[in-house]
């Protein structure tokens, strides 16, 4: 079987119920594998919030399922569409949204540190688009950004829902309050983006070049925030977000996947880093959660080997693919990879970047000819 296409794609979708295109699209932080193997703990304070929290985000997939198909255009750019503009909800440990409205833009700090780091999440968010791309909020067009916090009882996520950031506040023993890593904010919006360019199905290979598009994005958008270079970065996502009592380090390594956290309770961490290590399954519609570790070595790849800050060459790269208009919504890893060459070759010529690029697919091995 050639590895590099999309691996029974349709059986995948049939066996999934994964959202056709155009759909709206519940994505988490959290991948179902973490909460199964915590819903299977012998430790009620355990099992309980991660067998609530997979239950709700279950119930919640099958209603964005049955959602009518709507495409996800952005509106008219505005004067201030250049400026965030940002509103934080409140559903006081209900699973009610958006929940009681509590923070506008103009508003001073909150009592409510929750809230003050949504906020910052958000704007950190907005400033990367602006700044590094001249990208107008998520949409391009200075789409208004809605949070909710302190959603549901202990509840073990952080999810975009085509139209909102919502965070849990975790269990506060594996999992810390989900508003903390700005990393996790950035991933969920860019989901976003995503939403509103490519698009990409969620599922199968496609699937996990949404996830990892989140994940890299994520990733710069922590980077530009501490002003850190690639080799300063530590490539790591949610490293803010695992408590005390976890032994591992993140939820994901982009640097090395596959060892982001080794628990007694969490398992694991199964993400493959090259095509060697592919995981065939019809969970998580197809493993976007896991696969995703494959792109997302290759663009910790190509970073590294170009230094500097990622987001100026290889982020560049990444983005113009995600927005360019060519990328397909099932594509494949290898379509990304073509286009990835292609996009810094136009940018870049046939230089440092275009050699990186092509070397870093290779790699990780994804045939892009």
């Amino acid at each position: 079987m050639d590895l590099n296409t999309d691996l029974d794609n349709d059986e995948t979708r049939k066996t999934t119920g994964a959202t056709s295109p155009g759909h709206p699209v519940f994505c988490t932080i959290i991948p179902p594998h973490i909460l199964d193997n915590l819903a299977q703990s012998d430790d009620p304070a355990r099992h309980e919030p991660a067998r609530r929290t997979l239950e709700h985000d279950h119930a919640r997939r099958t209603r964005r399922r049955e959602v009518a198909a709507r495409a996800a255009t952005p509106g008219e750019p505005g004067a201030d569409a250049d400026k965030p503009n940002r509103t934080i909800y409140n559903a006081g440990h209900q699973e009610t949204l958006p929940g009681t409205k509590v923070h506008s833009e103009s508003d001073g700090p909150s009592k409510d540190a929750s809230v003050n780091r949504a906020h910052a999440g958000l704007g950190a968010t907005f400033d990367f688009y602006l700044k590094a791309f001249h990208r107008k909020s998520i949409d391009g067009a200075g789409l208004a950004l809605d949070a909710t916090v302190h959603y549901g009882q202990k509840y073990d996520n952080a999810f975009w829902d085509g139209e909102r950031m919502v965070f849990g506040d975790g269990d506060n023993d594996l999992f810390k309050d989900f508003t903390i890593p700005v990393d996790v904010i950035g991933h969920e919006l860019t989901h976003g983006v995503t939403q509103y360019t490519a698009n990409l199905d969620y599922q199968g290979q496609s699937g996990a070049l949404n996830e990892s598009v989140s994940d890299v994005f994520g990733s710069l958008i922590k980077q530009y925030a501490l002003g850190q270079t690639a080799d300063q970065a530590d490539w790591l996502i949610g490293a803010d977000l695992l408590g005390p009592n976890v032994t591992g380090k993140a939820l994901r390594s982009m640097k090395a996947p596959g060892t982001a956290y080794d628990d007694d309770v969490l398992g694991k961490d199964p993400q493959p880093a090259t095509m060697e290590g592919y995981v065939k399954t019809t969970d998580d519609n197809g493993g976007v959660h896991i696969n995703s570790g494959i792109p997302n070595h290759a663009f910790y790849l190509v970073a590294s080997k170009l230094g500097g800050k990622a987001w100026e060459r290889a982020g560049q790269v990444w983005y113009d693919v995600l927005t360019g208009g060519e990328l397909p919504k099932n594509a494949t890893f290898a379509d990304f990879a073509k286009l990835t060459i292609k996009a810094a070759q136009a940018r870049f010529g046939t230089g440092d970047e275009h050699e990186a690029v092509v070397k870093a697919w290779s790699q990780v091995g994804i045939s892009a000819k």
